[in-house]
C-alpha cells in the first residue's frame, strides 16, 4: 500500500523520464537531418545516453521491509537514486563521450577553426581578422576577445593526444562556463538583508546543475562548437554580482563579455536596472563606467588595427549585409522578411528596433528586483533580438533558456526563496507559541509576568510592559533571545 501510494503524483521518475525520452527523440533527429558532421555524432552518442537515462528513471523503486513510513520513504530514496543514475548516463553519453571523441579525432565546427586561426594571428601580433577574406571560412564574426580563446592551439599545437585535448577551444569555453557559473552560483547563495538562503530540493544543486549542462540546450554546442558558452557564463555571473551590489565586478564581467560577441551588449541596460534599483544610481553608473571602459579597452585595439575588416566581418557578414551570405539561415522570422528584398530586411531591422525600445522601457517602467528578475528579462530581450534578426540559428536560443534556468537553480529571490521565506516566520512563531504554552502550563502567571516575551505576530515577538514604569515595547527577531531589562 506504501509503495502503491508513492507511485501517485508525488513520483517524479515519470517526468524525469519523459524529460529523456524527448531529449533522446531530439537527439536522434541529428543523424538524419543534419548535414554535419558533428552533430550527426553527437546525435547518436548524446541520443543512447538520453535512452540509458530514461531507463534509469523509469525503473520501479525497490521495496524494503519495514513500517508503511520506512517503506515510503525508503522507495522515494530509491527513486532518486534512480534519477540521479540517469543524470550521470545523460551526462556521459551527451557530453563526455562526444567531447572526448571529437576533440581527439579533430572533428569541430567552422567555428573552432575561426577562433583557433584567429588566437595563432594574435600570438604572432597580427589582427585576429584575414585582411582579405576569399570564402565564408575567411571570416570571423566575432569581436576581439574571441581570439584569447584560440591561444591555447596556438601554444600546445596539435602534436599528440594531451596537447591535442588542451589546445582545444572547446574545453576553453566549457572551462569558463564551468568557472563563472560555480563563482555565481557561490555568490547567490550568500542571502542579503530580507531574503533567506535558496532551500534545496531532493534533488540537490549539484545534479540538477548536471541535468542541465546534459541537456541539449548545453550539452550540443559544448561538443560542437562552444563559442557561446563563455559568452553565457559571464552574463550569468554579472547578473549575480550584480544582484549583490557589486557594481564593479559585474562591470568587469560584462565587459568581458562585451568583448566577445556584440549579442552580450543588451546585458549592460539589464544589469545597470536591476544595480540602480537594489543599490542606487551611483552603482549603477559606476558599473556602466567600468563595464564601457573595459570594453574599449579589448575591443578598440583590434579595431583600430583593420577597421575595414571589422566592419565587414563583425558588422555587415552577420546581418547579411556581407559581400558573401552568411551560413546563419535558420528559418526564422527575421531572416524570412530579408530574404524577401531591400523592403523586408528594412522591415526586419525596424521590428528588432521596436523589440529593443520595448525591453528597454520596461526596464524603466518596472525595474527587475533581483537576477530571476533580470535573467528573465535579459532572455526576453535576446529571443527577440535572435527571433527578428535579419540572420539567425536556433542554436542562437540556447543563450536565453540557460540565463533563466540556471537562475532559477543557484540563486535567492526566486519563488522557491519567497516560498522559504514566508515560511520560516511562520515555523518560527509555531515553535515558540509551543514554548509558551508549556511555560503557562507549569506557571499560568508566566504569560503576564513583566519582562517576559510574547509574541504578536509571525516571527515577531514584544516584551510586555513592566508593571512599575511603564516602558515601551521592544521589538527584536524572532528567535533571538532578549536582553534583560535595564534596573532602575
Amino acid at each position: 500500500m506504501a509503495i502503491r501510494r508513492f507511485h501517485g503524483s508525488a513520483d517524479p521518475r515519470k517526468r524525469w523520464g519523459a524529460g529523456w525520452l524527448v531529449a533522446a527523440f531530439w537527439a536522434f533527429g541529428f543523424p538524419l537531418v543534419s548535414g554535419l558532421e558533428t552533430q550527426r555524432i553527437w546525435g547518436f552518442c548524446a541520443g543512447t545516453g538520453y535512452l540509458c537515462a530514461a531507463v534509469a528513471a523509469f525503473l520501479p523503486p525497490r521495496a524494503p521491509a519495514g513500517s508503511p513510513a520506512g517503506i515510503r520513504a525508503g522507495a522515494r530514496a530509491s527513486a532518486w537514486a534512480g534519477i540521479r543514475a540517469g543524470v550521470g548516463c545523460a551526462l556521459a553519453g551527451a557530453v563526455v563521450l562526444p567531447l572526448l571523441y571529437c576533440v581527439l579525432s579533430g572533428r569541430a565546427q567552422s567555428e573552432v577553426g575561426v577562433i583557433e586561426r584567429s588566437g595563432q594571428l594574435l600570438l604572432h601580433g597580427h589582427s585576429p581578422y584575414v585582411a582579405h577574406p576569399r570564402t565564408v571560412l575567411d571570416y570571423d564574426p566575432y569581436l576581439p576577445g574571441m581570439a584569447a580563446f584560440g591561444l591555447p592551439r596556438a601554444l600546445f599545437g596539435d602534436g599528440g593526444p594531451l596537447l591535442r585535448l588542451l589546445g582545444d577551444a572547446r574545453v576553453w569555453c566549457a572551462l569558463v562556463l564551468l568557472g563563472c557559473l560555480g563563482q555565481g552560483r557561490r555568490i547567490l547563495r550568500t542571502p542579503v538583508a530580507g531574503e533567506t538562503a535558496s532551500v534545496e530540493g531532493r534533488l540537490g544543486y549539484g545534479t540538477a546543475f548536471a541535468a542541465l549542462v546534459a541537456s541539449p540546450v548545453v550539452a550540443l554546442p559544448l561538443c560542437v562548437s562552444g563559442v557561446d558558452l563563455p559568452l553565457t557564463g559571464l552574463l550569468c555571473l554579472a547578473l549575480a554580482l550584480a544582484a549583490r551590489g557589486r557594481s564593479t565586478a559585474a562591470g568587469l564581467a560584462v565587459a568581458a563579455a562585451c568583448a566577445l560577441k556584440w549579442t552580450a551588449w543588451p546585458a549592460l541596460a539589464v544589469a545597470a536596472s536591476l544595480l540602480a534599483h537594489t543599490a542606487g544610481r551611483r552603482a549603477a553608473l559606476r558599473f556602466a563606467g567600468v563595464s564601457v571602459a573595459g570594453t574599449l579597452a579589448l575591443v578598440l585595439p583590434g579595431v583600430l588595427c583593420s577597421p575595414g575588416a571589422v566592419a565587414e566581418q563583425v558588422v555587415a557578414f552577420p546581418t547579411g549585409r556581407g559581400r558573401l551570405a552568411t551560413p546563419a539561415r535558420s528559418l526564422l522570422p527575421g531572416r524570412l522578411l530579408a530574404e524577401s528584398g531591400p523592403a523586408g530586411w528594412y522591415a526586419a531591422v525596424a521590428l528588432l528596433s521596436a523589440g529593443a525600445l520595448a525591453v528597454g522601457a520596461s526596464l524603466v517602467v518596472r525595474p527587475p528586483s533581483d537576477a530571476v528578475a533580470a535573467a528573465d528579462r535579459l532572455a526576453l530581450g535576446l529571443c527577440a533580438g535572435f527571433l527578428l534578426a535579419p540572420a539567425g540559428r536556433f542554436g542562437y536560443l540556447a543563450l536565453p533558456v540557460t540565463l533563466a534556468v540556471w537562475t532559477r537553480l543557484a540563486g535567492t529571490g526566486s519563488r522557491v526563496g519567497r516560498a522559504a521565506e514566508r515560511r520560516a516566520p511562520e515555523r518560527g512563531a509555531g515553535r515558540e507559541a509551543e514554548c509558551r504554552s508549556g511555560r503557562e502550563a507549569e506557571d499560568p502567571d508566566a504569560a503576564v509576568r513583566p519582562g517576559r516575551a510574547v509574541a504578536v505576530g509571525p516571527g515577531r515577538e514584544v516584551r510586555a510592559r513592566r508593571a512599575v514604569g511603564g516602558h515601551r515595547a521592544v521589538g527584536s527577531p524572532a528567535g533571538r533571545s532578549a536582553s534583560r531589562w535595564p534596573r532602575r
